[in-house]
């Protein structure tokens, strides 16, 4: 029996969007009825590449551009990448592409340009496009952006357990702070927020270098960061993040020979699903599709 006998293609599900927003993602959550009719999964791509670092962590950017590409194309089932950013984005949109300027772990400059550089290439003007993180509630063309990209590295966070797509976008509050409850969990209600509800139309987990464990507020210790050589893409912030951290865990376990939990649980993912209806979180509902290096995958 084959994948089209138990899912509905995600083409099928996918096609004729004008832009592919989190709503639509928020819509591959198809429940089984009663009469066992099929289920969507919602995709999440993963795709590493073995080179894409040097021995000195230096970024390949044309290896990277090729991730980029190959793995948009796989997520949205199109015939080539060209018509999966246009399914993303159009020449009438204005764009911000949210990422992150941690000093230890920031959202590479060579990535944030290859987005730039897509995003121009369907027809979007150089001047209705801004990259930006601390600053994006200063900056006129975050206010205004009609599409949304979000792009930041993993890693463990004190606060959250994890620093993820979700957590990334506290910068659209003028309080962050007064997010921090529980964990963290009240993240996700920024995603329902008028200035962002709606608008993204990419999440990218970069994994190139993951932090995966470390204490206190600001930590960063080389010991623990791996060349991992990937990332993860895909329409749902959730789906993406609730993958991110079975990655992590599996490196945990891996370095420490035992199970060694987040400290604090990253709660915020789950609670972003059940309370905030932003995504999915149950891994029985998320397809996970696997692109490139397979050595060390841990997933």
């Amino acid at each position: 029996m084959n994948k089209t006998d138990h899912f509905i293609s995600r083409r099928e599900f996918l096609q004729g969007a004008a832009g592919l927003t989190l709503a639509a993602a928020t819509d591959l959550r198809l429940e089984a009825s009663a009469k066992d009719e099929p289920v969507v999964k919602t995709p999440v791509v993963l795709i590493r590449n073995a080179k894409v670092l040097d021995d000195k962590g230096k970024i390949n950017e044309t290896i990277l551009d090729s991730m980029l590409d190959e793995a948009v194309t796989a997520l949205l089932e199109t015939k080539d990448a060209a018509a999966a950013w246009r399914k993303l984005i159009g020449p009438q949109d204005i764009v911000g592409i949210k990422s992150n300027e941690w000093q230890h772990l920031c959202t590479p400059p060579e990535l944030e340009q290859l987005l730039k550089k897509r995003v121009m290439t369907v027809g979007v003007p150089k001047n209705n496009i801004a990259i930006g993180d601390r600053k994006v509630l200063s900056d006129p063309i975050f206010q205004k952006a009609t599409a949304l990209f979000n792009v930041r590295p993993l890693r463990t966070h004190h606060w959250s357990g994890v620093g993820g797509c979700i957590k990334n976008y506290v910068q659209f509050v003028p309080a962050p702070w007064d997010y921090h409850d529980e964990y963290c969990t009240p993240l996700g209600s920024i995603w329902n927020l008028p200035l962002v509800k709606g608008k993204t139309r990419l999440n990218i987990l970069v994994l190139l270098q993951p932090l995966f464990y470390g204490i206190g507020p600001h930590h960063y210790n080389r010991t623990y960061v791996w060349n991992y050589g990937g990332m993860l893409v895909g329409v749902d912030p959730v789906a993406v993040d609730t993958i991110g951290v079975r990655l992590l865990m599996a490196k945990r376990h891996e370095h420490f020979k035992e199970e060694r939990p987040l400290t604090p649980p990253a709660i915020h993912i789950p609670r972003a699903d059940t309370k905030y209806n932003i995504g999915i979180s149950d891994l029985d509902k998320i397809e996970l599709i696997k692109l490139g290096w397979k050595e060390g995958a841990l997933l």
